[in-house]
């Protein structure tokens, strides 16, 4: 049974260091139709469940632990009952929207999650936040791509996530980006955190304008 990728728009807020702000997030939903895992259940609960469709849920996966990532991950766990993962390095940015409930199980640097027959390798990629990872899933296809990385908030759709907040750093993003993500096959699709899907060989050539324009 083949595995695909389904993405959900929800819209909500993020906060952080005093300010509000609205965003759309994607959800992104990996598996087949018995099983399934979620990236980043952001914001509407009712409307990611709607594309799940009575499946298993097996995993839920976290790119990073901002809130707008973060805030509905308990709800989702509660109603699909499943795990919830998360890099411990983001464990501050955790603790400032659950300070009495935890993630059930650590991600780190090379971990590989499995759902059916596909294989998703989780790369470390600091910067955004300190704990940020990306997913990458060679055997997975976006709009004919050949190999998908869920890149959560370190890459866009035109540069890096931002990093002017707080337990963000410009120059590790941009060595993450350099040394994770630009290394793998520019076939490779790139699927965001927020907006639109790019890919490794559209990005790559952009790195030096990055780097000048700074964050």
């Amino acid at each position: 049974m083949s595995e695909r990728i389904e993405r959900v728009v929800t819209s909500g807020t993020f906060s952080l260091d005093g300010g509000c702000w609205d965003v759309d997030n994607n959800v992104w939903i990996i598996g087949n139709d018995s099983s399934v895992i979620i990236i980043d259940p952001a914001h509407d609960v009712d409307k990611i469940s709607r594309t799940v469709a009575g499946r298993t849920v097996e995993k839920i996966l976290l790119t990073h632990a901002h809130d707008d990532h973060i805030r509905s991950a308990k709800e989702a766990a509660e109603r699909f009952g499943a795990p919830v993962y998360l890099n411990p390095a983001d464990r501050v940015l955790w603790e400032m929207v659950y300070p009495s409930w935890d993630f059930d199980h650590e991600l780190a640097d090379g971990d590989v999650v499995r759902i059916g027959d596909t294989e998703l390798k989780v790369l470390a990629t600091p910067g955004h936040s300190p704990g940020s990872v990306c997913f990458y899933a060679p055997t997975l296809s976006w709009e004919n791509s050949e190999g998908v990385v869920f890149s959560g908030d370190t890459l866009f759709n035109g540069g890096p996530g931002a990093t002017g907040r707080s337990y963000s750093d410009f120059d590790t993003i941009i060595e993450s980006i350099s040394t994770r993500l630009l290394t793998l096959p520019e076939s490779t699709a790139v699927l965001t955190g927020h907006g639109d899907s790019t890919g490794i060989g559209l990005e790559a050539p952009e790195l030096p304008a990055w780097i000048k324009r700074g964050h």
